[in-house]
């Protein structure tokens, strides 16, 4: 039998509970399920384990608007973050909505029937179909099955443990060991200082250098508010106050990216000393925000660094030796394990192949709406936040968003809204501009952004709060019911 909702959420993650909040909130009349693959509620936070895992971003942004964050630290290790999310479907009853072990493996429209059939594949590797009005992707943007890692040559001689991040093994013992870490983006700069704790010694070897920022891992402001202050209202000002403050910094970054650079450069001086090598392991070659900033709680990437725990190697790898790492330059680097924390696999709507009435589409061809929708493809929305803020930012509005267009359509009697590219002529542009490997990889699978409104993404929550929350549903959007097949064949 195949049961039918009015909206299916996929992924029981950050956003897919907060997708589950705003629909029972602001439409609950509508019936929805959570289609979760995975057997806990949590997404990233559940499945990323490794040491020291933790947010990097404020946990005031990260956190949903609905919902405060009330502990000391800004900046949450992972399990609590994850607790986070697991308490807020429970308070709100969320939880009971999801089907757990139902991963979604192919999705089609039906343009007759107005709705989606999506096909889910279940643990004990049968197959299971729902039926949808509208569908709504909250599963992330990478690969959970894999992580970038690249091949690297005489990795088959080393003879001590080769770990990916992603796939944290339990039974790893790090203590008194000597580890190599590959890698400067936010995993390795979290897992760099947390091996350092117990390891004979952490290297991290980079390719280049990332640009590193400290910032205290408690909020003291928010922290003093909340003592004085209902909850509600000391998290909307600091979350106000951190969504301001990270806006100008972007922009003032972004215009004048010389003396950002040479800032960013000083403040990991002011940490590391005169005498440490900056220019070499510090100072990258970009420009800021052409990649994401690495942020590191209260320094300790650059503690770890000087009290000797930890050290860092630019350089390319020649090879994997028995013992180690051997450096284009000659340089060995002793290792009894070697962490890849080589990225991860960008990946667009979880891989599900969409179709419509069987019929292939083809999601890199089409253009984003608003940074959630495709167009010419009919009540589907995915979740995909900001590069340059916290995601569950973009979430919540995205999910807003989604509840409007629902009202639209029962108020208009419409059971349909396809964004509509129009006369109006759109030049195609890279969906996302940043420099960073697991970007670049994958942008030949992602859909364009386009030269102008809506198509165009800002990257910008104030931008985004007045188009989503505020700004028309009309705009370059379609409304209209199915054209009866009889209807067809009699014309």
């Amino acid at each position: 039998m195949t049961e039918h909702f009015d909206v299916i959420v996929v992924g029981a993650g950050l956003s897919g509970i907060g997708a589950g909040y705003h629909l029972q909130t602001r439409c609950p009349d509508r019936s929805y399920a959570i289609l979760e693959g995975r057997e806990a509620i949590g997404g990233t936070w559940d499945l990323f384990r490794y040491p020291g895992i933790r947010s990097d971003s404020d946990m005031h942004t990260l956190g949903y608007n609905f919902r405060p964050w009330t502990r000391e630290k800004a900046i949450a290790d992972g399990p609590s973050i994850r607790e986070y999310v697991t308490d807020t479907a429970r308070t709100y009853g969320i939880d009971r909505h999801i089907r757990f072990g139902h991963r979604v493996v192919a999705a089609d429209w039906s343009t007759p029937d107005a709705c989606w059939t999506v096909e889910c594949r279940l643990g004990d590797g049968s197959t299971r179909r729902f039926t949808c009005n509208f569908l709504y992707m909250c599963s992330g943007y990478y690969n959970y099955a894999t992580g970038h890692a690249p091949e690297f040559p005489g990795a088959g001689d080393f003879r001590g443990r080769i770990v990916h991040p992603q796939f944290w093994p339990e039974d790893l013992d790090y203590a008194g060991k000597k580890v190599v870490v590959i890698g400067s983006g936010a995993t390795a700069v979290t897992l760099v200082p947390e091996l350092a704790k117990s390891a004979a010694h952490v290297t991290m070897l980079q390719r280049s250098p990332t640009y590193v920022v400290s910032r205290p891992a408690e909020d003291r402001l928010a922290n003093a508010l909340r003592r004085v202050l209902p909850a509600k209202a000391a998290y909307g000002f600091t979350r106000w106050k951190n969504v301001l403050l990270q806006m100008y910094f972007y922009r003032a970054a972004r215009k004048h990216p010389t003396q950002a650079k040479e800032r960013l450069v000083a403040m990991v001086r002011e940490r590391l000393g005169d005498d440490y090598d900056i220019a070499t392991h510090f100072t990258p070659r970009y420009n800021p925000w052409d990649q994401r900033l690495c942020l590191v709680p209260d320094a300790d990437l650059f503690d770890a660094i000087k009290a000797g725990g930890a050290s860092v190697e630019t350089g390319t790898i020649d090879t994997f030796t028995e013992n180690g790492i051997r450096l284009a330059s000659g340089k060995t680097l002793d290792a009894d394990i070697i962490v890849t924390a080589t990225g991860l696999e960008l990946q667009l709507l979880s891989g599900v192949p969409f179709t419509s009435d069987s019929k292939r589409i083809d999601l890199p061809k089409t253009l984003n709406y608003k940074g959630m929708m495709f167009s010419d493809v009919p009540n589907l929305a995915s979740c995909f936040g900001y590069t340059n803020a916290s995601w569950t930012l973009k979430a919540d509005l995205t999910s807003m968003y989604v509840c409007r267009l629902l009202e639209a359509m029962r108020k208009r009697g419409r059971r349909q809204c396809t964004p509509r590219i129009g006369n109006e002529p759109v030049a195609e542009e890279p969906f996302l501009t940043f420099s960073s490997g697991y970007v670049q990889r994958a942008l030949e699978h992602m859909p364009k952004q386009g030269s102008r409104k809506p198509w165009k993404l800002n990257q910008n929550y104030a931008l985004d709060l007045m188009a989503l929350r505020f700004g028309s549903v009309d705009d370059s959007m379609e409304f209209s019911n199915p054209v009866d097949a009889r209807a067809k064949v009699a014309a």
